[in-house]
Parts: structure tokens; sequence; C-alpha cells
């Protein structure tokens, strides 16, 4: 069975799942917010918190920079919005020390190699590249000559994106990725979850799949552990009221403990499907049969 190490243990078929709470921009540029779910990370058993790390003169395009928003702290450009809600290495060097207390660990979805750069002079356990860059080839390549773990979505991307994005991870990381099946609409509907392509992902690549799921429920993700995911990302938040385009689709803090609890045993019931009889069954056995 094919594992890889992560965070200081293995990841795979038969050990158990990798849960990565994804704050993203939830925190609204408030680290309160941030350390508040950090704390509800860290008490529902998750494995590691991850953010966003933007430069927005880079990944902003000239045509929406100076578009008017409406945001909780007035009415600005999207530009001054990016702004506002980025964390920088202020922030991040707190969001290092803090979670090194608890312990949990934690990273950051980058869009640009200058945030790529900044990310990797933090001790992180994995690079993740959204579902976005994937066809950015120069990108992939950047971020698998890193010598960290890197973790694609592979959302909104045909199956020929998918082959060639491999191909440049097998030739700069040298096998040490992990596919991420996602569905790239917030909130994605039942109809398009479509978690057979796990075992496809599997089948065809050769490699650990992970589920990024951007669903309202919980019974999705479930599921996508029962047909192999061996990493689970979802998007939590303090309160779906809360403003925030992804707010609405993440999971609140009961919610996590919920599903960390649906699933910690998967692969327990699951088993090894090779089919046998119990030593517990063998107690009612010889009371039934009397051998």
């Amino acid at each position: 069975m094919k594992t890889i190490a992560l965070d200081g243990r293995f990841i795979g078929e038969g050990q158990p799942v990798y849960l990565i709470a994804e704050i993203g921009l939830n925190h609204n540029g408030d680290m309160q917010i941030a350390k508040k779910l950090i704390d509800a990370s860290f008490a529902t058993g998750w494995d590691c918190v991850k953010f966003q790390k933007r430069t927005p003169e880079l990944c902003v395009p000239e045509h929406q920079r100076n578009v008017m928003r409406d945001t909780p702290w007035g009415r600005m450009t999207y530009m001054e919005y990016r702004y506002r809600v980025e964390f920088e290495k202020e922030q991040y060097d707190c969001i290092d020390m803090y979670c090194r207390e608890k312990p949990i660990a934690w990273t950051a979805s980058f869009w640009d190699l200058k945030s790529l750069e900044f990310l990797l002079k933090y001790d992180i356990p994995f690079l993740k590249v959204p579902s976005a860059k994937l066809t950015e080839h120069e990108f992939l390549a950047e971020s698998a000559k890193s010598g960290k773990l890197v973790i694609l979505s592979t959302g909104m991307s045909t199956v020929e994106e998918v082959d060639a994005a491999v191909e440049v991870l097998e030739k700069h990381s040298k096998g040490n990725y992990i596919l991420m099946h996602t569905n790239s609409t917030y909130p994605a509907p039942p109809e398009d979850l479509n978690l057979r392509v796990i075992s496809f992902l599997k089948d065809r690549y050769r490699c650990i799949i992970g589920y990024s799921g951007h669903e309202y429920d919980l019974e999705p993700t479930v599921l996508a552990v029962s047909l192999g995911a061996s990493v689970v990302e979802r998007h939590v938040t303090l309160d779906h009221a809360m403003w925030g385009s992804d707010q609405f689709a993440s999971l609140e803090v009961h919610a996590m403990d919920l599903l960390n609890k649906r699933i910690k045993n998967i692969n327990v019931v699951l088993g090894d499907g090779v089919k046998k009889v119990s030593e517990k069954e063998m107690e009612v056995r010889k009371k039934l049969r009397g051998y």
C-alpha cells in the first residue's frame, strides 16, 4: 500500500486521515478570529490549519483594482480590500508561534511565486497549490523544486490538464505530491461532487488522493474517505453569518468536531478486505455451533 510522509507521520491507505482546516480568508484580516479558528481546529482534533497567501499587486487583475466594493470596513476599491484582509509577516510570525504552542501544523495556499518565497521561510509541512494554478506549469515546477510535499487541487480541470500537471510534478518532485479531488463551486451542489473520481484518480496516477470539499453537508466527505481519500480539506468558520464569500460553505466548530468523529474510524471499520472469522466471532461460533 502506498504511503507518504506528512507532518511526522504516514498518510495513505490504512493510515488515519489527515485533516486540513481551511481558514483561508475567513479570518477577515482579524488575528483574533484567526486565533479562535486555530483554537477550534486544535480542540476538535484536526491536524493542520491552512491560510491563503497572495501578493495583491501580482494577483489582482488591472481591470478589477479600482472596482468599488462594499465591505464591513466601508466602501473601498477591490485592491484596498485585498490589502485589508491579507496577512503579512507580522501576522504569520504570530500564527507560527501560536500554532507551535498548541501544537498544530499550519500552512497556506499561495497564489504567486513571491508568496511561495515568503512561505518557504517558515517550517511548514507542505505547500498547497490551488486548482486555479493547476495549468501554470512554471508555478508547479517551482513549487515542486522547493523540496516540500506539494498538495494540488484538481478542481475545474480536464483529465488532460491533470495529466500535464502530474508530469511536471513527477519531473521535479520525484513523487512527493498528493492530488485532491474537488469541485471548485462554492458551495458545490451534490450532483456535481462526482466522488467516484477519487477511485479514478487513484487508478490513473498511483499516488495519494485527498478530497477538498466545498459542499454544505458532512456526508459527502465521509463518503470520500470511504472511497479512498487519505487527506481531507474543508473550509472552517466561527459563524456562517460572518461577512465573506466562503463563510456559508464552511464548517462551523460543532460540525468540525462531528466530521472528525465520523471519519476517524473509517479505515478500522473497512478493514483489510480478507474474509476471516474474528476472535469475537469464534466465541459465538463455539456457543452456536459447538466448535
